[in-house]
C-alpha cells in the first residue's frame, strides 16, 4: 500500500490513479492529521509526501515519522518544489529515502517507489552474530555451535552477544556487570567467572576464545 500525502486534490488523484494502474495499492490524504489518523488503523509500505501541506508541513510530517519507533522504518519520498535544494538536503538528512522534484511526471514517480521499495527490501538488518562455527541470533535469541543448538541462560547470552559485538575488547569484571547485571548490581567478582566457566563449557570448541586478561577481566578473540 503506497500513501500519497498531496494537498492539491487534481495532482493527489493522479497519483493515486497511476500507482493502482501499475499495480499497486495506493490511498490519498490531504494533510498530516489524515496521516497520523490513518496510521492508528495500519501501516503503509512506503508514503509519497509533499512538503508543502497545510498545518504540519511536510518536513516536520516527515520528524515526527521518523522519531517514532513505530513509523521510523517506512519508507518515505519527498516532493519538494524546483529549486529548493534546502528542503531536499534537510528531508534526506532527516531520514528521507529519495525526492521528486515538482513537477514531476508520473512514469518517474513510479520508477522512484519501486526503486525505493527495491533497495528496502533488499538490505534487512542483520539480527545474527557469528564467529566462525558459533552463531547467535539476536531475534530468537538462540545460539548453534557448529549447527547445534546449544542453551544458554539469560546472562550467558548477554555475555556472549557482549563479546561478540566487540571482538578483541577487554572488559573488566566491573564493565561486565555494568553491562550484564546492571549498574546497580552488587555481587562478588566470582560470580561473572562462574558464568564465564560455564560459558565457555556450553560453546566449546569455541569457549576457548574467550580470554582471560590477567589483573583485568576477559575478552573473545576474533575470528581466525
Amino acid at each position: 500500500m503506497i500513501w500519497c500525502i498531496e494537498d492539491d486534490a487534481n495532482i493527489r488523484d493522479i497519483e493515486v490513479y497511476t500507482l493502482a494502474s501499475t499495480g499497486f495499492e495506493a490511498k490519498g490524504f490531504s494533510c498530516a492529521d489524515e496521516l497520523f489518523a490513518a496510521l492508528e488503523e495500519e501501516r503503509p509500505e512506503l508514503i509519497l509526501l509533499d512538503i508543502m501541506l497545510p498545518g504540519q508541513d511536510g518536513v516536520e510530517t516527515l520528524r515526527r515519522l521518523k522519531a517514532d519507533p513505530e513509523t521510523e522504518g517506512i519508507p518515505i519520498i519527498m516532493a519538494t518544489a524546483k529549486g529548493s535544494e534546502f528542503d531536499k538536503i534537510r528531508s534526506l538528512d532527516l531520514g528521507a529515502d529519495d525526492y521528486l522534484v515538482k513537477p514531476f511526471g508520473m512514469m518517474e514517480m513510479v520508477s522512484r517507489v519501486k526503486a525505493v521499495l527495491r533497495r528496502c527490501r533488499s538490505a534487512p538488518v542483520q539480527h545474527i552474530l557469528h564467529l566462525d562455527g558459533l552463531s547467535v541470533n539476536l531475534d530468537e535469541r538462540t545460539v548453534t555451535v557448529d549447527a547445534a543448538r546449544v542453551q544458554l541462560t539469560y546472562k550467558e547470552f548477554e555475555l556472549l552477544r557482549l563479546f561478540l559485538e566487540n571482538p578483541g575488547m577487554v572488559f573488566t569484571r566491573d564493565q561486565l556487570f555494568s553491562r550484564v547485571w546492571g549498574m546497580d548490581y552488587i555481587a562478588e567478582s566470582r560470580t561473572v567467572d562462574m558464568h564465564i566457566r560455564t560459558l565457555r563449557q556450553k560453546i566449546a570448541p569455541y569457549g576457548e576464545r574467550i580470554e582471560t586478561v590477567r589483573n583485568v577481566g576477559y575478552r573473545m578473540e576474533a575470528g581466525r
